[in-house]
């Protein structure tokens, strides 16, 4: 979260109603201006003011944090609720994209500058109701680009009228910062010229006014515009640097509140640059104490840095987290490598992610395993930065690979399984073949290019690590190597094999005790199977429902009462198995479990049909339709749901008759996912 969500938006009107009729001209706008000047907030103001015009919805997508320009598709595909099903992420969001009517806002494009020119010229291209709004310091150069170059906000003449000063934009914004900091202030009771000129030394740059105001919490107006006009001599004497006038304005700005910050708070504000979403108290004092800093002294440093605007503190269910604004980030960057810090704290900053990846995995079955899901889904962007911080360095590559293979249990759950293949790919380019690591990014890898449909790699990873795992004794490998096979024989429709390899693979999880890869197992084998034996697969649903319930692992049961759900409609009771699969969809609401909910839907869907309720059977079908769609596959191409589903489709299209059927199909794919899910609930 950004100021922009925080504080009070000032001014703009022109500027919102330009960009609102340039999107209405063309498709793609982008806002361009220096760091600080606003296109964030502005972007933000205008999509909300278009929202009700875009049948789809409008989705904001903030890039500062994302580093990798090879992670740019999937985290706008995550975003608009595409799970990377497929092997090609851009072909499914293209896909799906295709006849949406909805508005995109790419927020902070500068860095990744390239990636996203070609994401949007290919989204443009294939998706004709499509409209981009991107912010960016630099244009992105796509064909049909419009630009809108976001000014400063006005400044007054400090020789006009009180009442004209307090009317421009610039003072208006101070003051509204400075009655956040100073109880009781108002602008009435202050020298409105003495703000005219703090706001005209600083060029009416927002984030330069932002960071004033925080000074003005403690020094009268009068200090800090002496102050200012030292710390801008330099600027007026033409030797502020290269750059526009308001690129030197912002840097001397910036300058000048890091030069009135302790030497303790200039410490903490370079070593939290290293932090891409933010950071909490416990984090920050074990990652940026030391050499100047000590533990107990990081909380009250926190606070003088959010005192000063350098920090945005937003509030959460579990404590407060601690954000930087991208400008005010890179700067800390720039300072950390300058002052020879980055290698120490980039060895506590790589083990601390390491440590917090192993010990939150989310494949084990564990009371807190929703908790552990929600945390690497707010540390994903450090974890990233740990990531490939640690593949930039050739002995640091093993542990890399073994936290990317830790989260594949999130990369499932996140509908993130490109973004895990990317991990996995880089780490396995990287580790000898003799590295413990190896052996369990091959297994991990193969089974996440099997849930994309990519067969053949991951047989060809399955081999490796099979081999290497006998060479080393590698049981652990074998056991999870033996089962992904399994999964490969399924999906290739040897049923009978698929259901030998996994009970040679859940002999050998029972063998070790390792009760979570049992129940993974017990899953996957029940799902698959439940067709080809239901009798068989609800027996191992229900165990896996049981193991679920005993260790209160939330998610898992989700996936259990799926399991269990399937496997009665097999067994001829669909009113059990409705009710077990509305319970697996509330808990799959809560992580946002796209495919989980398409399987849930897509079952009930048939379960409606069987009730002879064939306008709901085929509604929901259109509601399914549309969450498979945004994976990129169907339940045609799927086989534990292939025959079911054109059993479903054949019947209920003949009851109702192609055009009621077609109707009813298109209600439901059209519904969206908020209204959707509680009309399949039946709430």
């Amino acid at each position: 979260m950004t100021s922009a969500e925080t504080s009070t938006f000032i001014g703009r009107r022109g500027e919102v109603s330009a960009a609102r009729r340039l999107l209405a001209r063309g498709r793609l706008l982008t806002l361009t201006g220096a760091g600080g000047v606003g296109k964030t907030r502005l972007a933000v103001r205008v999509a909300e003011a278009l929202r009700p015009a875009y049948d789809d919805g409008v989705e904001i997508v903030e890039l500062a944090s994302l580093e990798d320009p090879d992670l740019l598709v999937p985290t706008v595909a995550t975003a608009l609720g595409v799970r990377d099903a497929g092997p090609s992420p851009m072909s499914v969001l293209v896909d799906y994209l295709a006849e949406r009517h909805v508005l995109l806002v790419l927020d902070n494009c500068e860095h990744l500058l390239d990636a996203c020119a070609r994401l949007v010229d290919g989204l443009l291209r294939g998706a004709g109701r499509l409209r981009v709004l991107a912010t960016s310091r630099q244009t992105l150069g796509v064909a049909g680009e419009q630009v809108l170059v976001v000014p400063s906000l006005s400044v007054p003449d400090p020789a006009a009228s009180p009442r004209d000063i307090a009317r421009s934009e610039s003072v208006r914004m101070l003051a509204d910062r400075v009655a956040r900091v100073r109880p009781g202030f108002t602008l009435e009771r202050a020298d409105v010229r003495v703000f005219a000129r703090l706001c005209r030394r600083l060029d009416g740059i927002p984030l330069a006014i932002e960071l004033a105001a925080g000074r003005l919490a403690s020094t009268p107006a009068e200090e800090l515009e002496r102050r200012l006009d030292e710390r801008f001599e330099i600027l007026d004497t033409g030797a502020g640097g290269d750059g526009p006038p308001r690129h030197q304005t912002m840097r001397a700005a910036v300058d000048w509140s890091f030069d009135l910050c302790t030497r303790a708070e200039q410490r903490l504000w370079c070593r939290l640059s290293m932090f891409a979403g933010g950071v909490e108290v416990e984090t920050a004092e074990e990652v940026c104490a030391g050499d100047g800093i000590e533990p107990e002294d990081v909380f009250e440093l926190l606070a003088g840095l959010v005192d000063k605007s350098i920090l945005v503190a937003e509030s959460h269910e579990a404590g407060v987290r601690y954000h930087m604004l991208e400008s005010i980030r890179s700067y800390g960057r720039e300072k950390l490598v300058a002052c020879g810090e980055e290698e120490a704290l980039r060895r506590r900053f790589c083990d601390h992610y390491r440590r917090l990846v192993a010990e939150r995995r989310v494949d084990r079955l564990v009371p807190e395993q929703l908790a552990r899901y929600r945390v690497l889904a707010a540390e994903l962007p450090n974890i990233r930065v740990a990531l490939d911080l640690s593949y930039a360095r050739p002995q640091d590559a093993a542990d890399a690979l073994d936290t990317a293979s830790a989260m594949w249990g999130y990369w499932i759950l996140a509908g993130s399984v490109s973004e895990g293949r990317h991990w996995m790919d880089r780490g396995l380019a990287l580790v000898p073949r003799d590295a413990r690591a190896r052996r369990a990014g091959l297994w991990t890898s193969a089974m996440l290019a099997l849930l994309q449909g990519d067969r053949a790699p991951a047989e060809t990873m399955l081999e490796e690590a099979q081999r290497l795992a006998r060479e080393s004794g590698d049981d652990e490998t074998r056991a999870f190597a033996t089962q992904v096979s399994a999964m490969v024989a399924f999906t290739a429709g040897d049923a009978r094999n698929g259901m030998a390899l996994m009970e040679k693979a859940r002999a050998a999880h029972v063998d070790r005790g390792d009760l979570s890869a049992l129940g993974i197992n017990l899953y996957y084998d029940a799902a698959y199977s439940a067709e080809e034996d239901p009798e068989r697969a609800g027996e191992l649903a229900q165990e896996f429902l049981t193991l679920c319930e005993k260790r209160r692992a939330e998610p898992s049961r989700g996936y259990a009462l799926f399991a269990v759900g399937v496997t009665t409609w097999h067994q001829g009771h669909p009113e059990r198995a409705e009710a077990m699969l509305k319970e697996a969809m509330a808990i799959r609401r809560t992580i946002n479990d796209r495919w989980g909910l398409a399987e849930c839907v897509e079952v009930l869907a048939w379960i409606a049909g069987a009730y002879g309720r064939h306008e709901r059977a085929a509604r929901m079908l259109g509601v399914a339709n549309a969450l498979w769609q945004a994976m990129g596959t169907s339940p045609t191409t799927l086989r534990p749901h292939m025959r079911d589903h054109e059993s479903c489709v054949a019947r209920t299209r003949e009851a109702l008759g192609p055009r009621v059927y077609a109707a009813a199909f298109h209600s439901g794919e059209r519904l969206g996912l908020d209204r959707a899910l509680p009309y399949v609930i039946e709430e």
